[in-house]
């Protein structure tokens, strides 16, 4: 059983046991989805202001609705559409402040105010995208930007195979 308890006096340490906590949860686990649906739980637990958590993967070049936390979302999203697609087109992070002034935004909860997107790309294939959003302004910062991106540069070897085939780095001789 897991039970985790973050509670940190700031972000950077936030993140640090948050990562800790990720680790633990996908820790030889090699489905993809099963290791997903477990961090869109932990980032919905442990992160405050947010109205939705979770994945969208690279399916045949396009986004498709993985595991998350929030309201039922948007399934299929074009790279280069809304905020997750610009981050798979440039497989550059995202962070807005406003989506209401993002070019092309794509609401698919008109409670969301801000977001912050994370690629996930392993051996310079990208994977999907981590997926945050808030129903407050400017709810994503500099920290938050490192600390996602780092849980991205973690996850991603342990989302490598999405057909939960282990990938070599977590099986077990």
């Amino acid at each position: 059983m897991y039970d985790f308890k973050i509670e940190a006096a700031d972000k950077p340490a936030l993140y640090r046991e948050m990562i800790a906590a990720a680790d633990a949860l996908t820790d030889g686990e090699p489905d993809a989805v099963a290791n997903m649906a477990n961090i869109a739980a932990l980032l919905w637990d442990t992160l405050p202001d947010l109205n939705w958590a979770g994945f969208y993967r690279n399916v045949g070049g396009e986004l498709v609705l993985g595991p998350f936390q929030g309201r039922a979302a948007c399934i299929r999203i074009p790279f280069g559409k809304g905020v997750c697609g610009a981050a798979a087109a440039t497989r550059e992070v995202q962070c807005i402040d406003d989506v209401n002034a993002f070019p092309g935004h794509i609401a698919c909860d008109s409670a969301s105010a801000s977001e912050l997107v994370v690629p996930l790309v392993h051996e310079g294939r990208l994977l999907g995208v981590i997926d945050l959003d808030s129903p407050r302004l400017a709810r994503f910062d500099a920290e938050d930007v490192a600390g996602c991106s780092e849980l991205a540069r973690r996850l991603a070897p342990r989302l490598a195979s999405m057909d939960g085939a282990a990938p070599e780095a977590l099986r077990k001789p």
